[in-house]
């Protein structure tokens, strides 16, 4: 009949083990660039509304008519790209919270600490004060949309609809200039990261 070794359950042991703080020191440059840049690349997925991006990249075709527009078309294509874009820039102010049954509760960032969307009590206040309106709020809802003005500019339906026949110097505008301020976006959300998880928002253990 088999028997445990001691040297063998020791060993599992070790395996089973989390890495030492100490295995993140002994990493290569290489290895901290790309570590670091996975981070940032998940850090910058939770900053644009997916709700909003995902009705619109919904919605775009069928109000394009993949991209035969007619004035009709155009008018309402205009109205949902503004009233995305309006609902990127809104929601930056909403964010969620645990109450003390554990249920999720969502709510909008006010000066003071927190309005529950809901009408249900809001959290403390020493906790809501940690949840109050920012300056940096303002940003992000400016980089919300400005990224997602670069997302619908280079949707192919929404381009065929606004410039059916567009000269090359149009079509390199309206390559670059998307392209630009979906960069310099991104890269201000990485630099200046947002804590929030409101709605549309991918909800984190708040």
């Amino acid at each position: 009949m088999a028997t445990n070794n001691p040297a063998d359950d020791e060993e599992k042991q070790t395996l089973l083990q989390s890495p030492s703080p100490s295995s993140s020191s002994s990493m290569t440059p290489v290895q901290k660039a790309i570590t670091q840049g996975f981070k940032s690349t998940a850090d910058l997925a939770k900053h644009l509304p997916t709700g909003t991006v995902l009705a619109f990249q919904i919605l775009a075709p069928v109000f394009t008519n993949q991209g035969q527009c007619g004035d009709a078309n155009r008018t309402m294509t205009a109205c949902l790209v503004a009233l995305c874009g309006l609902a990127c820039f809104l929601l930056s102010f909403t964010d969620s919270f645990r109450d003390a049954a554990g249920h999720v509760r969502y709510a909008v960032a006010t000066p003071t600490g927190l309005w529950v969307i809901d009408g249900s009590a809001p959290p403390e206040p020493e906790i809501a004060k940690t949840y109050r309106l920012k300056f940096i709020d303002f940003l992000h809802a400016f980089m919300s949309l400005l990224v997602f003005a670069a997302v619908a500019l280079l949707d192919k339906n929404v381009e065929s609809c606004f410039y059916p026949v567009m000269s090359p110097d149009t079509k390199q505008v309206l390559t670059a200039v998307p392209l630009a301020a979906g960069v310099i976006g991104g890269g201000l959300f990485v630099i200046f990261p947002s804590t929030r998880h409101g709605i549309g928002f991918p909800l984190s253990s708040v």
